[in-house]
């Protein structure tokens, strides 16, 4: 039965050129309804149509010794072949049984098998001319070989029987209009306008042959056009939109084609689009990862993308780091970095990247001789030698204190009462005007006056003094120290305590090292 399902519309022919329906269409309340022609039924769609196959749905009427074989819109019922006695079914179709060629007859001496339409006769032996036979009596009478014989003239010819013969005479056929007499002259047979080339079919028209006639029909893909009187190419990504093709549609000459965007590749079945693996072929110089429609190219720690999205660079984090990755030197390494500390005077801290200092003085790597104090520094080390001058003795490692002078030595009598050696160290970075040091008497007394100066080692002016209050001065570094380097500056203090006038010297080693560690 045919189906027919409701399409709502906002025009109000909706049946124009069959509208959306593939084989029915009406208009009903100004929308369009389509149906299915008997056979057939209309899929979940609305639109299309589909063939009921009525052998599986048991909705035919073949009998039961017959075969359903569904067809497009319709069946068939095809009879079982069973043969009667003396037939044998041969490609499909029953023939009679020779028993007396097969010897299969039971006809005794004195007879001759005559084989029959699904049987045989036994006739006694011929004593009767040739196109007589004996019959029951044994008498001779005529043969009509036209009912007797198989086919006894040729098609085209009648036959007609004579005593003890006969004679084929031809027949005369009167064709009708389409036909024309076969080239034996015994039937009509349909002339093929198609194949002859006799049929008015329009360029881009189909001729098929009928029975006496003959039908033009249009291609696939095309529809007629009867005010042109022609075939034309049916738009078939315009007349069903976003259904035959998952993205891309493109018309063609009685057909269309589907395409896929940049990403995809068409699927087998020639609609779908399936997403392109880019990353098979390997396009990135490193890491590749799939996503739907193309790819993305990704970089290991220590690589940076760079601007073409597929070329993997090392990045030189010695130059592009903001804060210093080492404390003394950085080496850029494919992927990575490494750092490094100068080559006598550090070891590597463990984490890697800080240099730490080797103190030579407590490991016994110096080379300082005897009687040189070793002084360690970041980096390396100083030899010092705390001697004592004439008129002095060593009371420390660091100090040494006037002798009593003669009474006529006024010499010895301003020299300073006590000498003593301080060692300092610092980097080139440190921030100007910068204490250093302070000096004064300990014990400082009510009523006590000091005056302090620099009295060698400062030709270049990078120290000065300063003094604090009346028992306390301090020494400044006064100008900034570009490079690594030694100073030796004597300080000297004079306290001036209930009127008399006595002198201390600081002997003050400045070692200054480098800030790059």
């Amino acid at each position: 039965m045919a189906h027919e399902r409701l399409l709502p519309s906002g025009r109000d022919d909706q049946c124009e050129e069959n509208g959306p329906c593939s084989q029915q269409c009406t208009t009903v309340a100004g929308s369009a309804r389509c149906s299915c022609f008997p056979g057939f039924s209309l899929m979940t769609d609305g639109h299309m149509c589909e063939d009921v196959d009525e052998c599986t749905t048991n909705t035919h009427s073949c009998r039961p010794r017959e075969h359903c074989v569904n067809t497009v819109g319709s069946f068939v019922c095809e009879q079982h072949a069973t043969c009667p006695a003396g037939y044998h079914l041969r490609n499909s179709v029953c023939k009679d049984i020779d028993e007396c060629v097969l010897q299969t007859h039971n006809c005794e001496m004195g007879f001759v098998c005559e084989n029959t339409a699904g049987s045989f006769l036994c006739n006694p032996k011929q004593k009767c001319i040739s196109g007589f036979t004996q019959d029951s009596h044994g008498n001779c009478i005529d043969i009509n070989e036209c009912s007797s014989l198989n086919e006894p003239c040729s098609s085209g010819f009648n036959c007609i029987n004579t005593v003890g013969s006969y004679t084929c005479q031809k027949k005369v056929v009167m064709c009708s209009h389409g036909y024309h007499a076969s080239p034996d002259g015994s039937k009509c047979v349909d002339i093929d306008e198609c194949q002859m080339g006799t049929h008015r079919c329009g360029a881009g028209q189909i001729c098929h042959n009928l029975p006496g006639s003959y039908r033009c029909d249009c291609q696939t893909g095309y529809q007629y056009d009867a005010l042109r009187k022609a075939c034309t190419d049916v738009n078939e990504c315009w007349r069903y939109p976003g259904r035959l093709c998952a993205q891309t549609c493109e018309n063609t000459p009685g057909s269309y084609r589907c395409s896929c965007t940049a990403g995809f590749s068409l699927a087998f079945d020639g609609k779908n689009c399936e997403d392109i693996n880019e990353c098979d072929k390997n396009p990135c110089s490193q890491e590749c990862a799939d996503i739907y429609g193309s790819y993305q190219c990704y970089c290991r720690q220590g690589y940076f993308l760079k601007e073409d999205g597929h070329t993997c660079e090392d990045i030189d984090e010695c130059s592009q780091s903001i804060g210093n990755l080492c404390t003394f030197k950085c080496l850029n390494v494919a992927g990575s970095y490494q750092c490094s500390c100068p080559p006598h005077g550090y070891v590597m801290s463990a984490n890697g990247r800080t240099c730490r200092d080797i103190d030579e003085c407590k490991t016994a790597t110096h080379n300082c001789s005897y009687g040189q104090n070793c002084y360690n520094l970041q980096g390396g080390f100083r030899c010092i030698s705390f001697d004592c001058p004439h008129n002095y003795k060593k009371v420390s490692d660091t100090r040494c204190e006037r002798t009593s002078c003669p009474s006529n030595s006024l010499d010895c009598q301003n020299s300073p009462a006590r000498i003593t050696h301080y060692q300092l160290s610092f980097q080139t970075n440190i921030i100007i005007p910068a204490q250093i040091f302070r000096i004064g008497p300990s014990p400082a007394y009510s009523g006590d006056h000091i005056a302090i100066s620099i009295i060698k080692g400062n030709k270049e002016g990078y120290f000065s003094t300063r003094k604090l209050n009346s028992f306390t001065g301090a020494v400044y570094l006064q100008r900034q120290v570009r490079e690594p380097k030694d100073f030796l500056i004597d300080v000297e203090m004079k306290l001036l305590r209930q009127g008399m006038f006595t002198s201390f010297l600081a002997r003050i080693h400045v070692f200054v090292t480098s800030s790059n560690m």
